[in-house]
């Protein structure tokens, strides 16, 4: 809650740091005496700026344009330059900025042909924050949102691939991160928190790349809790969706180990009828 608190300020500071550049920008006009077009002219160099990576000098041209030319047809694409020269940086402070264009993008041109790319680049925005599995994964979650509405919205855009691809990248650190929470409880011995958590990673992300070793932790975790044929089926899975696991050999062992049938509960006309024997043998 703290650290989502912190970020929350720190992203107000900075679109307030933002806004008084912005103030500053519309009182320093960079095109030259008798350009006619300087929309234009703003867009091109600022273009030819962010394909040298210069995003500093780029931004300005493209604030120039976005302040100064409100009925511009470049201004639609000169916000998204803006975006582009701070997620070109990828410092934290930079890639904060970056999310804050690219929503406003989206709220202004909702329909825009590049919307698509608006929100592709907002879920790179956390993408490009994400933290290693046993971290913080506030981000992670912030990118597997902004990526699924991608992919749910823009089925048609020519970055679905890659989008698709970031986000089960996204989804693979988060299943990562569940993933060694059930196998810390698994290791040590705690096996009903092992077996909640590795069954819910299941359902959440059925095609969490490394399964394999879900498949044998859950599978054995049951097996722990006498609860073999439980575990039989998660087994079989193993083997039959992986051609190549360390686990392989282990639930070839596991597969061949009998399966005892559970006993079945005694009623209560037979608990009668098992006294009445007792009576008359004595």
């Amino acid at each position: 809650m703290t650290c989502r608190v912190s970020r929350v300020v720190v992203a107000a500071g900075l679109v307030a740091v933002l806004a008084s550049a912005t103030a500053c920008s519309r009182n320093k006009n960079v095109v030259p005496t008798g350009i006619l077009e300087g929309d234009k002219y703003l867009m091109d160099r600022a273009t030819e700026l962010v394909n040298k990576k210069k995003w500093f000098q780029a931004r300005e041209y493209y604030r120039q344009l976005v302040d100064n030319y409100p009925q511009s047809n470049y201004r639609p694409d000169a916000k998204l330059g803006l975006g582009d020269t701070y997620l070109g940086e990828k410092s934290a402070e930079s890639l904060v900025l970056a999310q804050n264009e690219f929503r406003e993008f989206l709220t202004f041109y909702p329909t825009n042909a590049r919307a698509d790319y608006a929100q592709f680049k907002l879920g790179m925005c956390h993408f490009l924050q994400m933290l290693a599995p046993d971290r913080d994964q506030t981000e992670t979650r912030e990118a597997v949102a902004e990526l699924t509405l991608f992919v749910q919205r823009y089925p048609q855009s020519a970055l679905l691939d890659e989008g698709r691809q970031k986000l089960r990248q996204a989804r693979s650190r988060l299943s990562e991160s569940e993933y060694k929470v059930g196998y810390f409880y698994w290791r040590n011995k705690w096996y009903p928190g092992a077996i909640e958590r590795f069954k819910a990673l299941l359902k959440i992300d059925p095609e969490y790349p490394k399964r394999d070793a879900l498949y044998y932790h859950l599978g054995d975790s049951l097996v722990k809790m006498g609860r073999r044929a439980e575990a039989v089926p998660y087994f079989d899975r193993l083997l039959k969706e992986f051609e190549q696991s360390e686990y392989l050999a282990k639930a070839e062992l596991a597969m061949k180990e009998p399966v005892e049938e559970p006993v079945p509960p005694i009623k209560k006309e037979d608990k009668g009828k098992q006294a009445d024997k007792g009576g008359k043998s004595l």
